[in-house]
């Protein structure tokens, strides 16, 4: 489905129906990470329409040349809403870069969103001043690897800290599928001229107290966890994860894990 706006039109995908959940991928790939791990959690569950977005200048969106900067990204998706879903609330689930885009929107309109999940979420988006650990393979396997096409291997071995042909699949299917498609000019530019909001995010009108997940992975060597921690108390009702043999593709290395928090994090909200 297409979005058409003032001067732009998005990509999205909606499948259910009844309360919104607006799912919004990180940089590089698209709609296929997230519902990837999310739709598996709704097979025995009814009453939530999930609605995924394409971020502009990834999966099928378009980019536009005066989307120079986050704040304007962020303009973007909360017109989206509006126009998609006006005066309802709705939750929210945001995995990376879409996690930062996710608290920008709490930061904004938080009275509209009833229960947020940050997966893997960037926390600073300067990436010099990140507190990552270095990339770790945990599990490694060399047969699959030989199997791969050289660049596939690299990009695999690259983020990954678990290595199964079932995860390959998925990294396939749901991560690397976005990435050919990405504008890798435009989210450079992205990243080196304008990634950081103009605001801090961290300075709320006031706590956001409602039911949130923080998911992280130990070995995340992209956005880390230490940092995530800095923002927990801004978030009186979060459960905060972090969880071993997972880097920043943890949905796919820690399904079950995933699934079950997730899952809780849907009840407890349905709960409030």
């Amino acid at each position: 489905m297409e979005c058409k706006m003032k001067n732009i039109s998005i990509y999205y995908e909606v499948i259910g129906s009844g309360k919104p959940i607006i799912m919004i991928h990180g940089s590089h790939v698209d709609h296929r990470l997230m519902t990837g791990c999310m739709e598996p959690l709704f097979n025995n569950r009814g009453g939530y329409k999930r609605i995924y977005i394409d971020l502009p200048g990834m999966g099928k969106t378009k980019v536009e040349n005066w989307i120079t900067n986050s704040d304007v990204m962020l303009d973007i998706v909360i017109d989206f809403i509006e126009k998609i879903i006006p005066n309802e609330n709705f939750l929210l689930a945001g995995e990376s870069y879409g996690g930062y885009l996710a608290r920008g929107i709490v930061h904004r309109i938080a009275n509209r969103v009833d229960g947020l999940f940050l997966l893997c979420p960037s926390i600073i988006m300067d990436f010099k001043k990140r507190s990552i650990p270095s990339h770790i393979i945990l599990k490694r396997d060399e047969k699959l690897l030989s199997q791969l096409e050289p660049s596939e291997a690299e990009g695999f071995t690259s983020i990954q800290v678990v290595q199964s042909k079932k995860i390959w699949a998925r990294y396939r299917d749901e991560i690397l599928s976005g990435i050919r498609l990405a504008d890798n000019n435009f989210l450079l530019n992205l990243q080196q001229n304008g990634y950081a909001f103009s605001v801090d995010l961290n300075r709320l009108k006031e706590k956001f107290n409602k039911p949130t997940l923080i998911l992280l992975g130990r070995q995340d060597s992209s956005v880390g966890y230490k940092d995530a921690w800095s923002i927990l108390d801004n978030y009186p009702r979060a459960t905060f994860a972090v969880l071993d043999k997972a880097g920043h593709n943890l949905q796919i290395e820690q399904v079950e894990l995933f699934n079950s928090l997730v899952t809780e994090w849907i009840v407890r909200v349905n709960d409030s």
